[in-house]
């Protein structure tokens, strides 16, 4: 071919950068929404009555039992048919939100029933309210417990933004796609893609332990 690989990236350049920053919006969409969320799963699997237990419980098991694509598919063809105006991009978002919301909540379960009841009922004694208590007492602990499994499934969210390709959503792995069926250079723009990928969750990572770090009790 006589076109080289940094010839077809100049040309490229403004395709493959629209596509990285709609790989970061999902990603960073689902992650806050899906993390709201499942910190709610978790109180509700902890502290909610049995009726609401049973169904939250539910809800985590099949949306943890259920692969992503079929989420994403689902989130968009079943929302058209329920006559929802969901585009590709808000379907696939709250795909990815619901499947990151089911994590989280196990995540901040298992945090919140590591810490001592005790504390919860010391909480009570001296007055404080349920909000209270689990914003003070309860939800600083829980976090710097919470913070290395929500890294990993963070990460997991910006890899499973490529499945959203299948609904036209243009993330950087179908503009990589659309540029290799142009160019054929299949191996040099999909280390590309590999590489940029690479970048975003390295920040996450490194974000991640950012807060660690500030939130980490004094020694």
């Amino acid at each position: 071919m006589s076109h080289t690989f940094l010839e077809q990236l100049w040309i490229a350049r403004y395709v493959i950068m629209n596509g990285m920053a709609m790989t970061v919006s999902i990603s960073l969409l689902a992650i806050l929404a899906g993390s709201v969320l499942g910190v709610f799963v978790g109180l509700a699997l902890v502290y909610g009555g049995f009726v609401l237990r049973l169904a939250v419980r539910a809800y985590t098991d099949i949306i943890r039992g259920t692969p992503v694509l079929v989420l994403v598919l689902a989130s968009y063809y079943v929302s058209a048919a329920a006559g929802l105006d969901l585009g590709p991009f808000s379907a696939g978002v709250l795909a990815l939100a619901v499947f990151c919301s089911s994590h989280v909540g196990e995540i901040v379960r298992g945090a919140l029933q590591a810490i001592p009841k005790g504390q919860t009922e010391a909480a009570k004694a001296i007055g404080l309210t349920f909000t209270q208590t689990f914003t003070s007492v309860l939800w600083p602990q829980a976090m710097r417990q919470c913070l290395p499994a929500w890294v990993n499934t963070a990460a997991e969210m910006v890899k499973a933004s490529t499945l959203l390709s299948v609904i036209g959503v243009a993330e950087l792995l179908l503009r990589t796609q659309e540029i290799i069926s142009r160019n054929f250079m299949s191996l040099q723009f999909y280390f590309l893609a590999g590489g940029l990928y690479f970048i975003v969750n390295y920040g996450i990572e490194h974000f991640g332990k950012y807060v660690e770090r500030k939130t980490a009790l004094p020694s």
